[in-house]
């Protein structure tokens, strides 16, 4: 333990450049993950590192500058971008990202609840409502919804695809130090580098690009749909992405006790669990309304810690920094987004499978009770209902009426929500959220 406090101290005696070296390589943990969400979902890469960094110095501020965590794009809202992305597809409507980010702020809001009942009657009473038996399934329903999409992404060129994978999986299992942590950017970087000498990247589009410009388009913004959105893509939108907040709180909830394990300190009771989902909550609000996507603590930064043995949240708030000044280059996020398809389709076909993993580890690390029929009957309606109906009709989704407005929701929704009720509902509840720090700490979607 006092190794670790040491960590603490010796960051204060660095001087100035030591530390702007840290605060980058803080950023080069983050950069690979959180702008492949953006590459994925269509989303802004320059309103994504915008908001990833204001995220994090919001969350700095609200937990009082104690906990060394860098907030980035969550991988868990995919399903939800993607169900938005086709109902606006299908509705002749181009901004879907201000619907997704609406579901998404409220997604944010469903945060600040629960750090408000976490407050009042601790973590145990509320996190019953929410055991592995319901998000277990829901996350592996959520790889596994997304992986058509992967595999067509790969099809326009296997060998970019291939070559993306085969590096992933290379430093995952025999990287040491920063290359373990940092897989998914030396995945792209070696695969774009190759599809750039090969002659498969457009650099038309980075040449046009400006060297500094504004990183937020108020038509991608979900404040841009006051007055004048689509109400029944709206009400989708919500009840489609809202539920998949469960899983993510879930994972914030890991974070946290891997961080305070990394530094040695207990960040769950000081400055508190509460504060710690407020702040993570917010940052994904705002981020979601002003077309970024949704912000989560980052294991690779964590990994970082534990390399450098330097604890000093001073560090993770120069990564914020740098994020923030890249997200003001055009042609910075156009060179980012010329990246062929391929690779992407490769990165993604090892993430969704790893997402899909991530919700087995829940089931079995928190030994999940197969015998009781109850569980049984809550993982097989949600696997069955999130896959089916995602496959039963081009839409991906079950439409209905409520007077003039038409909701669409998607089979993920429709599974999160029949399983949060039939956990409620049904007897023999017998998670308790403490008792396994294993299980508890087994949501994280870190590749």
């Amino acid at each position: 333990m006092s190794n670790k406090n040491d960590g603490i101290f010796d960051a204060r005696q660095l001087g100035s450049g030591k530390m702007l070296v840290l605060g980058i390589q803080h950023m080069f943990a983050m950069f690979g993950a959180t702008v492949l969400v953006p590459i994925i979902t269509g989303l802004s890469v320059s309103s994504t590192l915008l908001f990833a960094g204001i995220g994090t110095l919001l969350f700095h501020l609200l937990t009082k500058g104690k906990i060394p965590a860098f907030l980035g794009s969550s991988f868990a809202f995919l399903g939800g971008y993607a169900a938005i992305s086709l109902l606006c597809e299908q509705n002749n409507i181009d901004n879907f990202s201000a619907y997704a980010g609406l579901g998404v702020a409220l997604a944010g809001l469903l945060y600040v609840i629960l750090a408000i009942l976490f407050k009042i009657f601790g973590a145990k009473k509320v996190m019953r409502f929410f055991p592995p038996i319901v998000t277990g399934p829901i996350i592996i329903a959520i790889g596994l919804t997304l992986s058509s999409s992967a595999i067509t992404n790969c099809s326009s060129n296997w060998w970019l695809a291939i070559i993306a994978v085969v590096v992933i999986i290379a430093c995952n299992i025999w990287g040491k130090g920063m290359i373990k942590i940092i897989p998914i950017l030396i995945g792209v970087v070696v695969s774009y580098i190759v599809a750039a000498v090969t002659g498969n990247v457009d650099f038309t589009a980075v040449k046009e690009a400006s060297w500094i410009g504004l990183p937020v388009v108020w038509n991608n913004t979900a404040l841009s749909l006051i007055g004048n959105g689509n109400a029944s893509i709206i009400i989708t939108s919500i009840i489609t992405i809202v539920p998949i907040a469960i899983a993510t709180i879930i994972e914030h909830i890991g974070d946290v006790c891997a961080i305070s394990s990394t530094v040695g300190k207990n960040y769950i009771e000081k400055p508190g669990l509460h504060r710690t989902l407020l702040g993570d909550g917010l940052a994904t609000m705002l981020a979601a309304l002003f077309g970024a996507p949704a912000n989560t603590t980052y294991g690779e930064n964590t990994g970082v810690l534990a390399i450098t043995k330097v604890y000093d949240p001073r560090v993770i708030r120069i990564a914020a920094y740098f994020a923030i000044l890249f997200s003001f280059s055009p042609k910075f996020a156009a060179l980012i987004n010329s990246m062929p398809t391929a690779v992407v389709g490769g990165v993604s076909m090892v993430l969704y499978g790893m997402i899909s993993a991530v919700g087995v580890r829940n089931v079995v690390e928190n030994k999940v009770d197969f015998t009781k029929s109850r569980n049984v009957i809550i993982a097989a309606l949600i696997l069955v209902l999130s896959i089916g109906i995602k496959y039963y009709d081009p839409s991906g989704a079950v439409s209905f009426s409520i007077g003039s407005v038409t909701i669409s929701l998607s089979g993920l929704a429709i599974a999160a929500l029949v399983g949060i009720i039939l956990n409620a509902v049904l007897p023999g509840k017998d998670y308790e959220f403490g008792k396994d720090l294993q299980g508890d700490t087994s949501v994280n979607f870190e590749v």
